[in-house]
């Protein structure tokens, strides 16, 4: 294993926030893993931190074949981390929405620049990310649908093992984020995502690394044995339906996330938070499974508290 720093950046207050590196196996730039870009995603940085762990044995067992190397890089941006915010700590910018990032602009373009200099050249990119909403979801895996389908990327989507694999169609704000860039420099990239964000769930976090040992392994980046994992349902995300709210209120759900339901059945009560009755019924609109779940008590009209992959 080699420990590098990727990019430093100084600070006037505190000590240089360097992103860290760990790098296994020589040669190839075969695979790099990143993490939290993200103050709050704890579990993004957790699940690098045991694949690190996971490949220091590897690497030592000889499992990494000659010419191939594997990146993992846990967190690049431990300052926000540091203080439970989710984006950055002076201007409220998103890392991951600065790709690819400008050498000369704002502090968070320039950790984007410094960052994508030196991870681009991959063959293969693979994203720990979160979504905007907090919630719980079912481990899945997502590419950008830009000439994936050209280069053979839709069928990788089952190497990870995982029950979904979704193709996202981008939209105008994707285009300057780490999957989009690293697919435009010609990287096959994909982005994995996690049950949690904010707390590591044990099972969960095992999950993720299981997925990216999977797909080492069925990329020939990695000589190891390992259970295949779950057959893949590959799906367009814009077939999956999203439920939103009505009303504001305190929310009482009905069903958590991986679990089945019937058109008709109750998902969820809205509660009028300051007299206590029942002001909206959420009812499923189709037969499906529950993808996501929000997770917080309290929810504002029109918010997505759920969303539902329909039945083939």
């Amino acid at each position: 294993m080699v420990k590098s720093v990727i990019y430093s950046i100084k600070s006037p207050y505190r000590q240089s926030m360097d992103i860290v590196g760990y790098t296994f196996g020589a040669g190839e730039k075969s695979c790099c893993i990143v993490g939290a870009f993200r103050g709050t995603e704890i579990q993004q940085m957790a699940i690098c931190a045991q694949l690190v762990d996971t490949l220091k044995r590897l690497e030592k067992n000889g499992c990494i074949p000659e010419n191939k190397s594997v990146t993992v890089i846990p967190c690049a941006n431990y300052y926000s981390m540091n203080i439970g915010k989710r984006l950055w700590t002076m201007d409220n910018t998103d890392i991951n929405r600065m790709f690819p990032g400008y050498n000369s602009g704002e502090t968070t373009q320039r950790i984007a620049d410094g960052l994508f200099s030196g991870i681009k050249d991959y063959v293969y990119g693979i994203q720990m990310t979160s979504f905007y909403l907090e919630g719980e979801f079912i481990p899945h895996a997502k590419i950008m649908g830009i000439d994936a389908a050209e280069k053979g990327v839709y069928d990788s989507l089952a190497d990870f093992g995982l029950p979904y694999g979704l193709i996202r169609n981008p939209r105008p704000y994707d285009t300057a984020t780490l999957n989009y860039n690293w697919q435009i420099w010609g990287c096959k990239a994909f982005s994995l995502f996690t049950t949690y964000t904010e707390r590591i769930g044990e099972k969960s976090a095992q999950t993720a690394v299981n997925a990216v040992l999977r797909f080492l392994i069925a990329n020939g980046i990695l000589n190891h044995n390992l259970h295949k994992g779950s057959h893949t349902r590959i799906l367009n995300e814009d077939e999956i339906r999203h439920i939103h709210t009505n009303s504001a209120g305190i929310i009482k759900k009905r069903i958590s996330v991986g679990g089945e339901v019937n058109e008709g059945d109750l998902l969820c009560e809205i509660i009028h938070p300051l007299e206590g009755n029942v002001i909206d019924r959420i009812i499923s609109p189709i037969d499906g499974t529950v993808f996501f779940s929000y997770n917080k008590q309290l929810v504002m009209e029109r918010t997505d508290i759920f969303k539902i992959i329909p039945y083939f």
